[in-house]
C-alpha cells in the first residue's frame, strides 16, 4: 500500500484498503472558518446537541478578519458562541490568521493524521504527512456529531521535480509549471505525492505552497514523505506522538510524470485560469495596478522576507499599489522581528490584518474594473480577487515584489 491508504486503513480500522473502496474514518482534526456557518446548522439540523470531541474541533474566523459587513459580524458572533457553548478551546478568532497556517505555527499538522477543513486547500498539510481535505458544510457536521467521515480511497498519481531551483524560482513556480502542463483536471479526485530531488532543497514553507497548489489541478489531497526537514520543523511545534507511513516498494501509482526544474523560468497563471501558465517573458512590460502578497499559498515569513530583500532600500512604483498580508500572526511577528515589516512600510507597501483579505474577493485589497493585479495566491478566475473584469496574473513572492517595484511585470531574478 501507499503511505497514505496505510494512513487512511489505520483510521478506519482496517488491515488495508484500496482504490475505490468507501471506508469511514477517525478524524484527528476538524476546523470550520467563517464563511460555513451552514455548518453548525447542519448540526442542530441533524439533531446534534453536543459536539462528538471538542478537543478535535478548531474554529478559524479568518476569511473576515476583522468582519467588514454587519452580516459578517453576526455570524462570527454565532461562531464565538457555539464554540464557548459546547467547551470548543481551538477558537482562532480575527487575530490568528489563515487556517492553514495557524495549524501549522501550533503544531497541530503532523505525519499521520487526518486533517479536514472547510476549506479546499486543505491539501497544504501533505507537506507534513497528514491526510488533509476540504468538504463542505454538510460533511463537516457529520464530524461534529460522530468524529467520523466516509471517504473513497484515492488513486494516488506521483510528480517528481528533479533538480535544483535556479536562483530566483520558487516552489510557485514548479507548481504552476505542473499545472500549465498538466492541467487543471488532471488529479480531480486524485492524491498527489510530490517527490524528486527538487524536495531536499525546499523548507517547509516551500513545501506548503507546493501541496497547497495541488487542489488547483483538482487533487483531493497531497503528500511529501516526512523527511530531515520535516522532522526539524515538527520538533519545534509537535509535542503529541505521531506516526510517519512509508510507501511499499511495489506500490504501483496511478500515474507518475517528472519535471527537470534545473533551468526552469519564473512561471506566471495569466487570466483567467491557473493553468493558463507561460514564462514571465510573455508579459514583460504589462502595468500592474497592485501587487498582492499573502493568502495560505504565499503568506508566509519566507515569502515576505524575499519582498524585504528586492524592495530594501527602494520604493514601491509610484502608480502601484503593494498590499502584504501575513498568513497569521506568527508570521507577522516573525516579520517584524526580521526587520522586513520596517523596510516594507518605507518602500511604501500596506499591511493588513493577518487572514484571507482579498484572496477570496471580500475585503481588504480588492481591485477595480480594468486593473490588473499580481498576486501570490492561488486562483485568477474572474471576480476571485474584486470586479469580473480586472485581471489576475498568480506568480512568486519574488514575481509580486519585482513587479511592485517596478510597477510593471518583469523577470524577478534579475531582481534577486
Amino acid at each position: 500500500m501507499h503511505a497514505i491508504e496505510k494512513l487512511l486503513a489505520k483510521k478506519a480500522g482496517k488491515r488495508s484498503v484500496k482504490t475505490g473502496e468507501i471506508i469511514n474514518c477517525e478524524i484527528d482534526m476538524a476546523g470550520i472558518n467563517d464563511l460555513y456557518l451552514q455548518t453548525l446548522r447542519s448540526f442542530f439540523e441533524m439533531g446534534g446537541t453536543k459536539v462528538h470531541d471538542p478537543s478535535k474541533v478548531i474554529m478559524f474566523l479568518d476569511h473576515y478578519a476583522p468582519a467588514s459587513t454587519i452580516t459578517q459580524a453576526t455570524n462570527q458572533k454565532q461562531f464565538r458562541e457555539f464554540c464557548w457553548d459546547q467547551g470548543i478551546d481551538l477558537l482562532m478568532d480575527i487575530d490568528q490568521g489563515v487556517c492553514h497556517q495557524v495549524l501549522a505555527d501550533k503544531g497541530l499538522a503532523y505525519p499521520g493524521e487526518i486533517v479536514v477543513i472547510t476549506d479546499s486547500h486543505t491539501t497544504t498539510h501533505g507537506a507534513f504527512g497528514a491526510f488533509g481535505t476540504g468538504v463542505g458544510a454538510t460533511d463537516l457536521a457529520i464530524i461534529l456529531a460522530t468524529g467520523k467521515l466516509w471517504f473513497r480511497v484515492p488513486e494516488i498519481i506521483k510528480i517528481n521535480f528533479e533538480g535544483k531551483l535556479p536562483k530566483g524560482v520558487y516552489a510557485k513556480d514548479a507548481i504552476l509549471h505542473a499545472i500549465g502542463t498538466l492541467g487543471a483536471d488532471y488529479a480531480v479526485y486524485k492524491a498527489v505525492e510530490f517527490g524528486g530531488s527538487m524536495l531536499e532543497h525546499l523548507s517547509i514553507s516551500e513545501r506548503m505552497a507546493l501541496c497547497n497548489m495541488s487542489t488547483e489541478m483538482g487533487a483531493k489531497a497531497s503528500y511529501i514523505q516526512p523527511d530531515a526537514i520535516t522532522m526539524a520543523f515538527l520538533e519545534e511545534k509537535v509535542t503529541r506522538a505521531y506516526e510517519i507511513y512509508h510507501t511499499d516498494e511495489d506500490f504501483v501509482y496511478a500515474d507518475e510524470v517528472t519535471f527537470d526544474v534545473s533551468n526552469l523560468k519564473p512561471q506566471l497563471a495569466a487570466p483567467s485560469s491557473v493553468d493558463n501558465v507561460f514564462d514571465v517573458s510573455q508579459f514583460i512590460g504589462r502595468h500592474i495596478d497592485q501587487a498582492y502578497l499573502g493568502s495560505c499559498t504565499g503568506g508566509r515569513a519566507d515569502d515576505i522576507g524575499i519582498a524585504a530583500h528586492i524592495l530594501q532600500g527602494r520604493k514601491v512604483a509610484p502608480r502601484t499599489r503593494f498590499v502584504i498580508v501575513p498568513a497569521s500572526k506568527g508570521v507577522l511577528l516573525e516579520a517584524m522581528e526580521k526587520g522586513y515589516v520596517k523596510t516594507l512600510i518605507e518602500a511604501g507597501a500596506t499591511f493588513v490584518t493577518p487572514g484571507c483579505a482579498a484572496c477570496l474577493g471580500t475585503h481588504e485589497g480588492m481591485i477595480a474594473s480594468g486593473e490588473t493585479c499580481i498576486t501570490t495566491t492561488n486562483r485568477n478566475f474572474p471576480g476571485r480577487m474584486g470586479d469580473t473584469k480586472a485581471e489576475i496574473f498568480l506568480g512568486s513572492p519574488a514575481a509580486v515584489a519585482a513587479a511592485a517595484l517596478m510597477g510593471e511585470i518583469v523577470d524577478p531574478t534579475l531582481y534577486m
